[in-house]
């Protein structure tokens, strides 16, 4: 949060005009009053390409550039600041970040269509009900869930990386062929403007396109969402059923993990992926971190990610105890999957970074195990809060153990 140089007294005034890529800009009244009385003004280098005709001889111009410190350093000093916005400033816009970074600053806010309401009045849809997200300087994060969801309509804004070709690919790795895309090219300029819906999704990744754009994806059939993945459908370790966590006992431990109400899982000796996918995959909004300390968990995770249809999972490949944690997001439940005699450690470790109120769930496959656990959890001062024995058929007992 800018909070500016010692000697300011006020943070200054925002006034934040959206508008559309129209070359002949219409501006209603109150928004020319605020104009002609201006005298710094900011936006993007093609926002200034527009309204340069309109502003007064003395203004004053600061482009918005990354990084964006050295902009709000440069607005800190000043008592009004005009700022141009494309669409609606407060939709995953510029007026959202100077709330955040100047949080007295008054704030006047006028805005104009954003690109994905053009693009729904272009293709004459009705959107009420759409799903939209920001790919704009943004991860995979909300994209991902929607898809996952299975939103029936999805609106992406986009950047110069994450492109309609990029959006196209990453549906086509992970499965997910049933949705038609829609693309708006510079919208609102006459001379440049394009709208394109694709054939197929194949026909969007190899495609070119004019910046800036956006998206809307509308489901064309539904994709099947299992509560519950069945092993036999895995890509196995050395083709060893028994390196898996089964069905009914995955559900069992995401049960006892309640991720429902957690925000970041790791999954601690992932091996084949079974329980980081299916977390993904039952509560998209996870953050899911996983960690397998042999290289042939690598190819297995990607594999069984796009298999199923489970984009995002961060996979980490080592020791679990020579990892720099400090960078990752920090866990409010975790799971521990395999620990190689070394599950002390393991605990001391996740104890460490673990959220006020998270969960360690671990499934003990023998009394020795179980010891080690309830040693563990001793160790750094927890509690065995419930154990759940089950056997699924001729495979020996397992006891689910929940630590908190």
């Amino acid at each position: 949060m800018y909070r500016g140089s010692e000697c300011r007294i006020s943070q200054p005034h925002f006034t934040v005009i959206g508008m559309t890529d129209e070359r002949e800009v219409w501006f209603p009244p109150k928004v020319r009053d605020a104009i002609a009385e201006g005298r710094v003004f900011s936006g993007g280098k093609r926002h200034h390409e527009i309204v340069a005709p309109l502003l007064p001889e003395d203004a004053r111009w600061i482009d918005i550039t990354v990084p964006l410190d050295a902009v709000f350093k440069e607005y800190a000093n000043e008592s009004e600041v005009v700022v141009f916005a494309s669409g609606d400033p407060l939709f995953f816009g510029i007026a959202n970040t100077l709330r955040r970074e100047f949080p007295e600053a008054e704030l006047t806010v006028f805005p104009s269509f954003n690109s994905l309401q053009l693009l729904a009045h272009r293709m004459e849809l009705a959107y009420a009900g759409m799903c939209t997200v920001s790919l704009t300087g943004r991860p995979w994060d909300g994209f991902d869930r929607a898809v996952i969801r299975g939103e029936r309509l999805i609106g992406a804004l986009t950047d110069r990386h994450k492109t309609p070709s990029m959006i196209a690919r990453r549906l086509l790795d992970y499965g997910y062929d049933n949705y038609a895309m829609t693309v708006g090219e510079c919208l609102g300029n006459k001379e440049e403007e394009r709208v394109r819906a694709f054939a197929s999704l194949e026909e969007a990744a190899g495609a070119d396109y004019r910046f800036p754009n956006c998206l809307i994806l509308e489901q064309i059939r539904p994709r099947p969402h299992p509560f519950g993945l069945p092993e036999h459908d895995f890509a196995l370790l050395d083709g060893r059923v028994n390196m898996i966590t089964k069905m009914p006992i995955r559900l069992l431990t995401l049960s006892q993990l309640d991720l429902a109400r957690r925000s970041s899982f790791w999954d601690v000796g992932f091996c084949t992926g079974s329980v980081s996918i299916e977390a993904r995959l039952q509560f998209p909004h996870l953050q899911v971190t996983s960690f397998e300390i042999r290289e042939a968990g690598r190819e297995l995770m990607e594999q069984n990610a796009r298999k199923f249809g489970a984009p995002g999972i961060t996979a980490l490949i080592g020791d679990f105890l020579a990892f720099d944690l400090s960078g990752l997001p920090a866990p409010d439940a975790v799971f521990i999957g395999g620990h190689g005699g070394r599950l002390v450690e393991m605990l001391r470790r996740i104890d460490s970074v673990l959220l006020p109120g998270g969960v360690i769930v671990f499934n003990a496959v023998s009394e020795q195990s179980q010891h080690l656990f309830r040693e563990g959890i001793a160790a750094i001062g927890r509690r065995i809060t419930g154990e759940m024995r089950v056997a699924v058929n001729d495979f020996n007992p397992i006891l689910i153990m929940r630590a908190e």
